[in-house]
């Protein structure tokens, strides 16, 4: 047999390899654990941006929404919605939101129907529609102080639900009423700070990415054309940043 003799420089070598080797084994696994991540800023080919032109006012204040070049700021009364002005079927969009009071609600409707919005009065919400609730982590807190119960039956970290006589088979975790997609992480920012949106709505699908990873959603939607809306739901609210891009 042939003796090979080892110097310290190959033995070097031998280590660093296998310290190679299995550092690509770790990242290619965390690459895999976070493949729901999708940091998407509206940037490319196709994204629209939305601006006051875009939006008409519903069942609001003239005063309720205040246009700006950077997006729009909601003085929160009364209760009502602007919407688009065209109806969306296969959609992105991108929004970017910040309460500015404690225990503030809003929400952004998608795929509301000409019928939810006719004829909608002051201090109401279209009755259909899938709404993308947009809350304050203190209104979870105000909730218990206020009626003595846990807030079991919603969360202030993106969920999707339908409304009305909308329907939808929410993605896991669910409310309590099988109606409802709790998020499946916690990643909504508190008050006076910015939260980004990325929301895909697909052939009646829906998905949410909250501040950059997917968290709620829901399929089997009804109707899955229509338009969005924009909530003033009792709070101050800015969105900024709103753009969409249309699918075929």
């Amino acid at each position: 047999m042939l003796s090979i003799p080892v110097s310290p420089v190959h033995v070097l070598f031998a280590v660093l390899a296998l310290n190679f080797a299995v550092g690509s084994t770790v990242l290619t696994a965390q690459e895999t654990a976070v493949v729901t991540k999708a940091v998407i800023d509206g940037t490319g080919p196709g994204w629209k941006s939305l601006g006051e032109a875009d939006f008409v006012n519903v069942n609001t204040d003239p005063d309720t929404w205040t246009w700006t070049p950077e997006g729009v700021h909601c003085k929160g009364t009364p209760v009502g919605v602007t919407r688009s002005q065209k109806k969306y079927t296969n959609f992105e969009m991108v929004a970017t939101w910040k309460h500015l009071k404690e225990g503030g609600n809003s929400g952004i409707f998608v795929w509301a129907s000409e019928e939810a919005l006719t004829g909608l009065k002051p201090n109401s919400l279209p009755p259909g529609g899938i709404e993308v609730q947009v809350l304050d982590h203190g209104y979870a807190t105000q909730y218990e102080k206020q009626t003595g119960k846990k807030p079991d039956w919603f969360t202030t970290n993106g969920d999707v639900f339908p409304v009305g006589k909308s329907n939808m088979t929410p993605f896991p975790p669910v409310a309590p009423d099988k109606k409802r997609s709790f998020p499946t992480k916690n990643l909504s920012k508190g008050i006076g700070q910015w939260n980004h949106y990325y929301i895909r709505a697909i052939n009646g699908e829906i998905r949410l990415w909250v501040n950059g990873e997917e968290v709620s959603g829901g399929y089997n939607c009804d109707p899955k054309t229509g338009y969005l809306c924009l909530e003033s739901e009792g709070a101050p609210i800015e969105f900024k940043n709103l753009k969409i891009r249309e699918l075929p």
